[in-house]
């Protein structure tokens, strides 16, 4: 009986105990919180991975070679084609018409200023002079005889004026005379050289007709047209180089500059004597003509350093203080063997020179110091390119 009791109470007890575990929900709340922790843990780590996602890695930085070129003064070089030609040009011709009596020089003969070219023959016209002459001698001695009367008081003042009017159109005649006779000769209106005589000894010319050419080579005249854009950095009395086709090169000085453009290509006018006393430049001969304007702060960088930039204009790229990429316009001031000479690069300028073509203005990229022998070779190459 007290076996049965303690049995039964027992199992009282122990009904009791789990109805009121069941009753606290405790069995499902450690479930729960295994669920809550791994969801938070879900939570924290999803996060960070579309972070991850929506932040990819980033990539290097492109790396170029920089360098600060050296600033020079540089003469601005203006390569313009041209030609010579004389310095005066004088195709002479008769003023009367007659028959070529003398001809004394030929073609390529050197002359002075009044050296006789050619003379026509005038045997009337010497005639005219002489009796011309006669006359004016026998004028002279009725008025020295009228002087004479009229200081006696043997003759009457108005016939000693007769005698000097007399004497005065002898004077006259004898002057006509002799201009008429030199009408008949050629004579030479300055030093050069006698280019072209088209007219041979004996033969006949009508007045007007063309008996010699000449040519004044010294100076000789290199001329060439200058745009209007180089217009502003010339001015006379600059020097200028001339390359001839046949190799010589000669240097000579700017004398004239034409202020009237050619409405049909809008270049100038431009002349360059040169000194040619042996007369060894002739005229119409192809001619390179290099003028030397002003000198410019520039720099010399590489052929291969100059680039086109997003408009399409020629110019260098460089990095500013931020490393990112930017873009100068630049001057060309002249191409030499040993590189271009550029004007409008600031001072202090890094300019990419090796990398350039693989960059974008406005991207930051890893700038270094260029190797300066990568440098020196580059310079190099575009020497040895332009000879």
């Amino acid at each position: 009986m007290r076996n049965f009791k303690f049995h039964k109470l027992a199992a009282i007890v122990v009904l009791i105990a789990f109805a009121a575990w069941v009753a606290t929900g405790e069995f499902s709340s450690v479930g729960s919180a295994t669920n809550s922790d791994a969801e938070k843990t879900d939570n924290a780590v999803k996060p960070a991975a579309q972070q991850n996602a929506a932040e990819p890695e980033k990539a290097p930085l492109r790396k170029v070679g920089v360098v600060v070129p050296p600033r020079s003064e540089h003469a601005r070089a203006i390569r313009i084609s041209g030609l010579t030609e004389a310095d005066k040009r004088a195709v002479l011709a008769t003023r009367v018409g007659g028959v070529i009596e003398k001809l004394p020089v030929k073609q390529g003969q050197r002359i002075k200023a009044g050296d006789l070219i050619l003379a026509l023959a005038a045997e009337e016209k010497q005639s005219a002079v002489a009796n011309a002459q006669q006359v004016l001698v026998q004028r002279r001695a009725e008025l020295k005889a009228a002087e004479r009367l009229a200081q006696t008081g043997n003759i009457p003042k108005l016939q000693l004026d007769t005698a000097r009017s007399a004497m005065a159109a002898a004077e006259s005649q004898l002057d006509a005379t002799e201009q008429d006779l030199a009408r008949n000769e050629v004579k030479a209106p300055f030093d050069g050289i006698v280019d072209r005589v088209p007219v041979e000894l004996g033969s006949a010319v009508m007045q007007g007709g063309e008996v010699a050419t000449v040519l004044s080579l010294d100076p000789v005249i290199a001329r060439g047209e200058v745009s209007e854009r180089d217009l502003r950095y010339l001015k006379t009395g600059d020097k200028a180089n001339v390359r001839l086709v046949s190799g010589n090169n000669v240097e000579g000085t700017v004398r004239y500059i034409s202020r009237d453009a050619s409405s049909a290509t809008r270049t100038f006018r431009i002349e360059i004597a040169i000194p040619n006393a042996d007369g060894a430049i002739p005229a119409g001969m192809t001619a390179e003509i290099t003028l030397a304007a002003q000198p410019t702060d520039a720099v010399v960088l590489p052929r291969s350093v100059v680039t086109l930039g997003d408009k399409g204009d020629l110019g260098i790229r460089a990095v500013d203080k931020d490393n990112k990429v930017v873009f100068y316009p630049i001057d060309l001031v002249d191409d030499t063997p040993q590189g271009l000479v550029l004007a409008g690069i600031p001072a202090g300028a890094k300019v990419i020179v090796q990398g350039q073509d693989l960059v974008t203005e406005g991207i930051q990229v890893d700038a270094v110091d260029a190797d300066p022998a990568a440098l020196k070779k580059l310079l190099e190459d575009a020497g040895a390119s332009t000879n």
